[in-house]
């Protein structure tokens, strides 16, 4: 017998995302599930210190504000909530849910899954805590929860996890829960699927993308699906939306998770009609027999003060405010362990306005010392107030110095992770890890279309005919580059090398990066290594999550074939 397709929404994409997205996705039309993704890097290391101050948190109060105006429409509707809201504390939302529904008179069952959580075995970590899979939430929905909500799963898990429940696929059914495990990844950044963040946004009406709907995926028994959004939202949902999400935080062709490993270049779309794409031909491969662990842990403390250069004379004028600065440094008590320049010239010669006149000088300390980075710094920086360069100003005076935080992985077996589902009625169901797993392997290179005939070129951003989007995984960041015809791609390829890349991007040019080829997709994914420093909370560079990395490779300009523009 054919089981019915699973309708399956997202509300959230971050901590803090759009309120009211969930009573959006409940009242524009129908659904089986709606998820949300709360956690990230970052988050968990705000939720860390978050605990630190009271015990009884460590979960996202977002989500409980959101069920307060949403449970009863849930309830009416009869759709499935499932969302990484838990954060370190998912039995503390679990019964934080429980009470909300007692004192709203909705009668709704509740469940959480446990186990994420190895703080304990990592005692210099703030947080360390397993990506789970999608299996505890299967059992917890075919327990009978109406919510469940869990820690640190992998963003995918939380479509894993009903899609299992729903079709009752057995965990080597390997093809079918990579699809779902794509489809999972495109709904888990919410509108960065249906428009949001999207690099050809120019080509549509502004007022299309003011304020587009959170995405869905029609998920099939076989594993297709059908990537859409709720009739008369707004944003758009085309093979560039998908593909831009599916390069997002992403590297090789090989996506491994706790469920299956996906082979992203297995996955072909197609345009089924308007705010309709297709996601088929995905395989799946045994998982590896380890799980990720991401390890937040406090770095300590760092600070930063912006000198405002206007006018005449910049290098010279942030050359004497250096050497002011380092002196001061140097000659104090303690001086920062770790102190960085960096000159951004902003500034335009004969500008009609003094904002536009005016370069930034960027100076950040850390140091394990909170006085090393705060009353130092502040010093060195506020005495020069009538003792430096012309027009000498800065941004904000410094402050006390603010704790900072390092992002790492690690990995252990599988079958060190005690995966649990806490049934509604509260019986504990363990969950087995997978038995059968493959050791994790880089994808072997596919062949290359032939290249472009020779032909005239024009100086041009690379923009101009390649989409891209980037993001941060710890340190490292990940830059997915597409284009939209065959002819394109022959061109790319061959010229987008990894060392072209490097040349274009010049923060990389020491540092290693990778690339992959996803010919279905024709696109490129490079990953930049350690350009992040100790990750996002780290704050190593100007953009400390490199979501605007594949901006700026857009914005650089290559000779490219006039054929294509």
């Amino acid at each position: 017998m054919t089981v019915a397709p699973l309708r399956i929404g997202n509300a959230s994409g971050f901590y803090g995302d759009r309120f009211d997205a969930m009573r959006e996705m409940l009242t524009g039309g129908p659904l089986d599930v709606l998820t949300g993704d709360y956690l990230a890097e970052l988050t968990m290391l705000i939720l860390g210190r978050d605990r630190l101050k009271n015990p009884s948190g460590g979960y996202a109060r977002t989500f409980l504000g959101q069920l307060e105006e949403c449970l009863g429409l849930a309830h009416e509707r009869g759709v499935r909530i499932v969302a990484n809201a838990g954060g370190l504390n998912p039995a503390g939302l679990a019964d934080a849910v429980r009470q909300l529904a007692d004192r709203l008179g909705i009668p709704v069952r509740v469940a959480h899954v446990e186990g994420d959580d190895l703080t304990a075995g990592h005692p210099r970590s703030l947080a360390a805590h397993a990506y789970l899979g999608g299996a505890g939430i299967a059992a917890c929905l075919r327990g009978g929860a109406d919510i469940v909500v869990t820690g640190r799963v992998t963003d995918a898990a939380l479509v894993t996890g009903p899609a299992v429940a729903h079709f009752g696929w057995a965990p080597d059914a390997y093809d079918r829960l990579a699809g779902a495990v794509v489809a999972g990844h495109v709904l888990e950044c919410g509108t960065q699927a249906t428009g949001g963040n999207y690099a050809f946004f120019t080509d549509h009406d502004p007022a299309r993308l003011r304020h587009p709907g959170f995405p869905l995926a029609e998920l099939h028994e076989d594993g297709t699906s059908v990537i859409t959004k709720h009739d008369g939202t707004g944003g758009l949902v085309d093979i560039g939306t998908v593909t831009a999400q599916l390069l997002y935080e992403t590297s090789g062709a090989r996506y491994a998770g706790p469920d299956v490993t996906a082979r992203l270049d297995s996955v072909r779309l197609t345009q089924e009609a308007s705010d309709r794409v297709r996601v088929s031909g995905v395989r799946g491969e045994a998982p590896p027999p380890t799980l990720k662990v991401g390890l937040n842990r406090l770095g300590g403390y760092r600070n930063e003060v912006v000198f405002v250069l206007t006018g005449l004379d910049i290098e010279a004028k942030a050359a004497l405010v250096r050497d002011q600065m380092e002196a001061a440094l140097d000659a104090a008590k303690s001086r920062p362990t770790e102190v960085r320049w960096d000159l951004a010239r902003t500034d335009h010669p004969d500008a009609p306005t003094e904002e536009t006149a005016s370069a930034l000088l960027r100076l950040v300390v850390r140091d394990p010392d909170q006085d090393a980075v705060g009353r130092t710094l502040s010093g060195a920086a506020i005495e020069l107030a009538l003792a430096s360069y012309p027009g000498f100003h800065v941004i904000a005076p410094p402050g006390k110095g603010s704790p900072y935080g390092v992002f790492e992985d690690v990995y252990v077996p599988q079958g060190a992770v005690e995966h649990v589902a806490v049934l509604h009625d509260g019986r504990r169901v363990p969950v087995a890890p997978a038995t059968d797993t493959l050791v994790l392997e880089p994808a072997p290179e596919p062949a290359l279309p032939e290249p472009l005939p020779p032909g005239p070129t024009r100086r041009a951003p690379l923009g101009v005919v390649a989409g891209a989007r980037s993001g941060d995984k710890g340190g490292n960041a990940n830059v997915g580059v597409w284009v939209r015809s065959d002819d394109a791609w022959r061109w790319l390829v061959h010229q987008l090398t990894a060392d072209r890349f490097q040349n274009l991007i010049t923060e990389s040019c020491h540092l290693k990066v990778v690339r992959h080829t996803l010919p279905n997709l024709r696109a490129l994914n490079f990953v930049v290594e350690g350009i992040l420093g100790e990750g996002v909370a780290s704050q190593h560079r100007f953009d400390p999550q490199a979501k605007a990395l594949g901006e700026w490779l857009r914005s650089r300009h290559l000779d490219i074939p006039e054929a294509l523009l």
